[in-house]
């Protein structure tokens, strides 16, 4: 049976989150910035150390707060399914400090408001846009320090324009789920390479 695994992807206006999904399933991006309007679900497959996984990747529009409970999240058509999510990708970009700040209020508002253990479920800080890393707010190494030490979250830089670190963020996130779900250390995981055109990543 192959095993669902539910990702929302969470940023501000403008940092690139869609186009870090696309370029993950569909090795595409595009110059042209559309903002995110409505929730839109990605069901790509992923192999992982031999085992297949069907993601649920939720591309989620700006929202001014993480739902505080089930009515708030059914109530707002962009929210749906985000309070169960197995995990989190929270995007910022690296040359804009409020999308940074946005972000650090949506991983505290998941400590507090998710239903179950918020403790045990995977947050991956991304900051996006890496090609342009002589504009950004921060050195990284400040950056990594704090999410990693003081939120307990992962943390990698990728660029969605140049498809760096892009596979390998979905990786590291898909790497900690699956490892505390099954209670194996994650460290074993390898990237073996990619098959994007058929929407079927080997990791």
């Amino acid at each position: 049976m192959v095993e669902t695994l539910s990702i929302a992807v969470i940023g501000a206006p403008g940092v690139g989150k869609t186009s870090i999904i696309r370029q993950f399933i569909y090795n595409d991006f595009s110059e042209v910035y559309t903002p995110t309007r409505t929730r839109y679900v990605y069901r790509p497959s992923v192999i992982l150390n031999g085992n297949m996984y069907e993601l649920k990747v939720l591309d989620v529009p700006p929202i001014s707060s993480f739902p505080s409970s089930s009515s708030q999240e059914w109530l707002d058509l962009r929210c749906r399914g985000v309070r169960n999510a197995n995990a989190y990708i929270l995007v910022y970009d690296i040359c804009c400090v409020e999308s940074f700040e946005y972000v650090k209020m949506i991983r505290q508002q998941i400590v507090e408001h998710r239903e179950g253990s918020s403790s045990e479920v995977p947050i991956l800080v991304v900051g996006n846009k890496r090609d342009l890393q002589r504009q950004r707010f921060m050195p990284r190494r400040a950056v990594s320090v704090l999410v990693k030490k003081t939120w307990k979250c992962g943390y990698v830089e990728c660029s969605a324009k140049f498809n760096w670190h892009v596979v390998l963020l979905f990786k590291e996130l898909l790497g900690i789920a699956v490892a505390r779900g099954m209670r194996q250390n994650h460290t074993s995981i390898r990237l073996q390479g990619a098959l994007q055109r058929n929407r079927c990543t080997i990791m």
